[in-house]
């Protein structure tokens, strides 16, 4: 499927999903076109109006120029000293303005027909939920947020009530949408026993302090890997401006930029045209900065929030021609105090998923092998599970015998993150999956059947060979019995069977 397909099945579930729940997320990795994504929505609200949420101005001013460039609608900002029209069709604002009473008064509570929050894992501080309780009894709300665990949505379910469509960074990597993830550690142990936490995250100043006696061994590394496109992120900026010094010490192609950099649009432009290799900045690129041709990314910004540390790494996962896969170089930290956001987190379910991911990836390893590994270790398992737990040779399959069946352990792990997910499924839920040949007695919840009825229906409409088929295949040694269509299923099992169609 590609990206425009992609982007076209997710308005399609965010509109069905309204039909239901006025508060949805959209979860979306770096690169997957989210900016086009709810441009395209406010345009299906018309004439109804949009509000646009963000906290950044590079945001904020991507979203008018995305908005334009995708639907021609030109919208108004409302930030600072800017002041939308009340006839604007799509209004872009701060939420530092919108928090404000007075500015948000200025908009009646049913003004807005959709209220879109651009990073949407911002959404549970004060300043978003009280802007958000303002307009959301009179207007549908769509958060979009780039890949969260299951822990991070299970959070947002404190206000989102429903996942209305989910892209993983592996889809897009797998579909040639996004560039291909390796990883490098590197062995020199930063120790942050010593750092302290604040709001949520490492205290910059005590990284920076950390830090600063390891910058020259950093930039010796970072020789060794000249000939790529580097964006190395950092906790202060007298600590960016120092490495980007020493870089140069050592030959390298190095500039710094922050926030009060005069000349900041012409250093981008340096970056971008290939003059400067390497830039280092303090957590000023996190957001809203697009350099396809970057192909190493460097966190020496250690961090506890997989968000930021996606948005971090997200900076170079965007394809370009003549670059065949973004590197991370991965500095290890040491720590007994504090759980640290590695590279598995960005494919990773939860902690033990982490871990397992890590393990696979080594000290130089790929993304998606390690993926691929990690998945059928935990297919053997289940396999294994079946094998001690099969008391019957019955017609229907319960989800662990799916799972098995269909080589995705997802299909038997459920669990639950939005509250409705949690309730018990329905009686045409249980019915629908029954005439898939499923055991509905196995089913608890109603998230569960709507995840099963999900990958079965999508298997269904791809003409993909059928559980009952792929049991058979299996059994058979067919090669990839899971990937097979309905007709090839048919055909190999007639063979086996001696019959024009064999069973379905």
């Amino acid at each position: 499927m590609g990206l425009r397909a992609y982007q076209m099945k997710a308005r399609q579930d965010i509109h069905t999903g309204f039909s239901n729940f006025d508060r949805q997320l959209g979860v979306l990795p770096t690169g997957s076109g989210k900016t086009i994504l709810f441009s395209r929505m406010a345009q299906d609200f018309q004439p109804s109006r949009t509000l646009i949420i963000a906290h950044r101005e590079e945001l904020i001013s991507q979203a008018v120029d995305k908005l334009e460039a995708a639907t021609g609608i030109e919208a108004q900002v409302e930030m600072g000293d800017d002041r939308a029209s009340l006839d604007a069709p799509v209004v872009v604002a701060s939420v530092q303005t919108l928090m404000r009473e007075t500015r948000r008064n200025r908009w009646p509570r049913d003004h807005f027909g959709l209220v879109v929050v651009d990073e949407a894992h911002h959404s549970l501080a004060d300043s978003y939920l009280n802007t958000l309780r303002h307009f959301h009894d009179h207007a549908k709300v769509l958060g979009v947020s780039a890949t969260p665990d299951r822990g991070d949505k299970k959070n947002l379910g404190r206000y989102y009530q429903n996942i209305a469509c989910e892209v993983t960074l592996l889809d897009l990597i797998q579909q040639g949408w996004l560039a291909p993830i390796k990883v490098k550690t590197v062995p020199l142990g930063m120790n942050l026993d010593s750092v302290r936490t604040t709001a949520g995250d490492f205290n910059a100043d005590d990284l920076g302090h950390a830090l600063e006696p390891y910058l020259g061994r950093i930039a010796d590394v970072m020789v060794e890997h000249r000939h790529r496109k580097t964006l190395v992120f950092l906790p202060l900026i007298s600590v960016s401006k120092r490495f980007a010094e020493l870089c140069r010490e050592r030959g390298l192609k190095a500039e710094h930029i922050d926030g009060q950099s005069t000349d900041r649009q012409a250093i981008l432009d340096r970056f971008r045209r290939d003059e400067t290799r390497i830039l280092t900045n303090a957590m000023l690129l996190t957001e809203g900065y697009d350099e396809p041709s970057i192909d190493c990314v460097v966190c020496l910004r250690p961090t506890k929030v997989r968000a930021l540390y996606s948005q971090i790494i997200g900076r170079g996962t965007r394809i370009c021609p003549g670059k065949d896969h973004l590197l991370v170089l991965d500095f290890l930290w040491q720590s007994g105090e504090h759980s640290l956001v590695k590279p598995a987190h960005l494919i990773a379910e939860d902690e033990d998923d982490a871990r397992a991911l890590t393990e696979k990836i080594g000290d130089d390893g790929d993304m998606e092998e390690a993926r691929e590994a990690v998945d059928a270790d935990r297919t053997r398992k289940l396999t294994e599970r079946l094998r001690q737990n099969r008391r019957r040779q019955g017609s229907v399959l319960d989800p662990l015998e799916l799972a098995v069946t269909l080589n995705d352990a997802h299909l038997a792990e459920f669990i639950p993150v939005m509250q409705w997910q949690g309730e018990s499924p329905t009686a045409k839920q249980l019915d629908c999956l029954v005439r898939f040949g499923i055991d509905g007695n196995a089913i608890l919840t109603k998230g569960h059947a709507s995840f099963l009825l999900d990958r079965l229906i999508t298997r269904r409409k791809l003409e993909l060979a059928t559980p009952k088929q792929v049991r058979l295949l299996r059994k058979y040694d067919h090669p990839r019995p899971e990937m097979a269509t309905f007709k090839e299923a048919q055909a190999f099992l007639a063979i086996k069977f001696g019959s024009p169609a064999g069973p379905n």
